[in-house]
């Protein structure tokens, strides 16, 4: 025997809660794909954390021992590194990545051999899933702040502030 309720049917109730949970999970991933999503982005928040990006991409990130919050992370540095290569700048990671596919991204990781005194070679070094589990992590921080100052040739003065490396004989 079906009870009524002020909805109609039990059945007609229960057909219309399952219909509405299906419309309104259409608009997001599986669950299974939603957690895969989180660990990636875990896994390259990590990554991040241990290679240290942060300390040359997030402006007094090494100054303050790390005590930067995640929202301000790698977002580029006006601090310059000068030396005879010229003077190069942390490139905002935020905004780079979002010029990039995912694909992208792991070809200029594992081919791109960059100014010092970034070490290209650790990027290298990195497995496919863990160049991927980085994007996701940035990407995931979302765009934000400006780009980095140009390069400047090692013939120019850069603008003040600025790391001269190697430091001059003593």
């Amino acid at each position: 025997m079906k009870t009524r309720s002020r909805f109609g049917s039990t059945t007609a109730l229960a057909l219309l809660l399952v219909f509405s949970c299906d419309a309104m999970a259409a608009d997001k991933p599986p669950l299974n794909a939603q957690a895969a999503a989180a660990r990636a982005v875990e896994r390259g928040r990590y990554l991040v954390s241990i290679a240290g990006c942060n300390d040359c991409h997030t402006p007094g990130y090494a100054m303050t021992g790390g005590k930067i919050p995640e929202k301000q992370w790698l977002v580029g540095d006006k601090l310059g590194w000068r030396g005879p290569w010229g003077t190069t700048y942390p490139t905002n990671l935020r905004l780079r990545m979002k010029n990039l596919s995912e694909d992208e991204w792991v070809k200029v990781a594992h081919t791109a051999q960059f100014r010092p005194p970034m070490p290209w070679f650790a990027l290298h070094a990195m497995t496919e899933s863990d160049l991927r589990a980085i994007y996701q992590f940035v990407r995931y921080l979302g765009d934000d702040g400006e780009p980095a100052p140009a390069y400047v040739p090692p013939d120019q003065e850069p603008r003040l502030p600025y790391v001269l490396f190697p430091a001059p004989p003593q």
